[in-house]
């Protein structure tokens, strides 16, 4: 991974939030695998009115990093754009921004009462303890769900993994692209950043990826795919976009992290959220020397 020429980090695996359900649930509720926000909202629906389960739905919708990360997806899945062209001024003040509050709301009808206290490690042992039924997490998370060793053999073995859902009509997956990777700090010495070079390139060698591609979906040479991967390699191929790499996304997510838990509380209107954001965000930003 380059900047201005430079080698600023070394990618090993690919990652995003994508679709995991129970394929038994909804077999029984007569449903097929839901492709869009709106199907999941259809198939929520119908699994709690059948009594299948009272919560259906999770989300990681814990404020912070987790609520803001939930905010990108949906509203790059909507085709919005996060700021405005050529520029650090945000662009999330929107009818997108509006749209992707109401369907996260939405959501919300089908979970637990405790929505806000899930991050994204949370709803995943929740689905594994059978909790619940559909929900759009970490690719990364896969391999443990789909292990009937580490998960009740009757979730891990009925647990189908697709691509993240479009929303609104939009023909993209609402879901942000991810690489994991290494870099190491410049004001170590030599002799500790070429030991730390060495020991992270033997980690990630062709050959583990080849013995364990449960592990990730890695971006090796030589590897296979394994089950694990299917959801982010059809996140990807469906065209989601990248998680936006600008030296301000930071201080964007940051602000949508803290000013959505009210309107996500219901304490305050999708429009007063949105301007929370906008103004906590451009505070931050011209302070940091991003906006004048």
């Amino acid at each position: 991974m380059k900047l201005d020429g430079k080698v600023m980090a070394i990618a090993f695996m690919g990652n995003s939030q994508h679709l995991f359900f129970r394929k038994d649930i909804l077999e029984k509720a007569g449903l097929q695998q839901p492709k869009s926000y709106e199907d999941v909202l259809a198939a929520a629906k119908a699994i709690k009115e059948k009594g299948l389960m009272q919560y259906p739905l999770a989300a990681s919708n814990k404020a912070g990093w987790d609520l803001a990360a939930e905010f990108v997806n949906m509203y790059l899945g909507y085709g919005g754009e996060l700021f405005a062209a050529g520029s650090a001024a945000p662009a999330i003040n929107n009818e997108k921004g509006l749209a992707t509050l109401k369907t996260m709301k939405a959501m919300t009808e089908y979970m637990n009462p405790d929505y806000m206290t899930y991050n994204a490690d949370e709803i995943v042992k929740g689905y594994a303890a059978g909790k619940t039924a559909i929900i759009n997490a970490w690719g990364s998370l896969a391999g443990g769900v789909i292990d009937p060793v580490k998960t009740p053999a009757e979730i891990a073995d009925n647990t189908v993994l697709g691509a993240a859902p479009t929303v609104g009509g939009g023909s993209i997956p609402a879901a942000a692209l991810w690489w994991d990777g290494f870099s190491i700090a410049k004001n170590i010495s030599d002799e500790d950043a070429e030991a730390s070079f060495r020991a992270m390139v033997h980690g990630i060698r062709p050959e583990v990826g080849q013995k364990h591609p449960a592990l990730a979906t890695w971006l090796t040479k030589g590897y296979q795919p394994g089950p694990n991967a299917v959801g982010v390699l059809a996140t990807a191929n469906g065209g989601a976009k990248p998680y936006p790499m600008l030296p301000y996304m930071g201080l964007l997510h940051s602000a949508l992290g803290s000013e959505l838990a009210e309107y996500m509380q219901g304490r305050e209107s999708a429009e007063e959220a949105l301007k929370d954001v906008e103004a906590s965000y451009s505070a931050a930003a011209k302070e940091g020397g991003f906006l004048k």
